[in-house]
């Protein structure tokens, strides 16, 4: 079985069931016209992240990793209109793209982007109070990985759902002399995850349009 049949699943997938509105369209073309890496989210996996806001009944989410705004468009989509959704992004580009992208989708009420480097801001949304938070997912660069969700911990309750996208580069995590970057700091939360006491947590093998990667989800205790 090679990798076509993978993507071509879920195009089938998401031709049934999730269909891109106008909004997310319109978000992906822009993502593409600007020059912003093709790295989001696929439609199902942006599907599943609505899916998990409303299992958690989830009025207030954080993301770590706007890029274009389309995985926070999907999750936005699920909170109630008091919700409030903040977002995290370091390069003002993307955030102005996604910015736009959440205005023309109707969320501009309900989104918050706040633009530098998330190991940053993650302290200063602890010292304002702004937590806790029903779900936090987490997709930005994967060195600072543990960190950052030693952060969502903290702006975390019981029964807060921690998401956190790329965490099994194509199967790379199992080579424990890969020098890449990344996948050495998936492979170092990853480590993490297994050995940390504060959750009750898997990882989701993901294969479809972006290839073989993983999720891992995390429930707080």
């Amino acid at each position: 079985m090679n990798d076509s049949i993978f993507s071509s699943v879920d195009n089938y997938i998401a031709r049934l069931l999730n269909p891109a509105d106008d909004a997310l369209a319109k978000t992906e073309a822009s993502i593409e016209a600007e020059n912003i890496p093709p790295i989001s989210v696929s439609a199902n996996q942006g599907k599943f992240l609505q899916l998990l806001a409303l299992l958690c009944n989830a009025k207030k989410i954080l993301e770590i990793g706007t890029l274009g705004g389309y995985s926070t468009i999907w999750m936005a989509k699920a909170l109630p209109k008091d919700g409030k959704l903040i977002t995290l992004e370091l390069d003002q580009h993307h955030a102005d793209v996604a910015q736009r992208n959440i205005r023309n989708a109707g969320l501009a009420a309900q989104v918050e982007i706040r633009t530098g480097k998330a190991i940053d801001l993650l302290p200063k949304l602890a010292a304002e109070g702004a937590g806790p938070f029903d779900m936090i997912f987490i997709d930005a660069d994967k060195p600072p990985y543990v960190e950052y969700f030693e952060w969502a911990l903290k702006l975390s309750r019981p029964g807060t759902l921690i998401v956190a996208d790329n965490v099994i580069r194509d199967g790379k995590v199992l080579d424990p002399d890969c020098t890449d970057p990344m996948v050495k700091g998936a492979r170092r939360f990853n480590e993490m995850l297994a050995a940390n006491t504060a959750v009750t947590a898997t990882i989701l093998q993901t294969v479809g349009t972006k290839e073989h990667d993983g999720m891992a989800l995390a429930v707080v205790k």
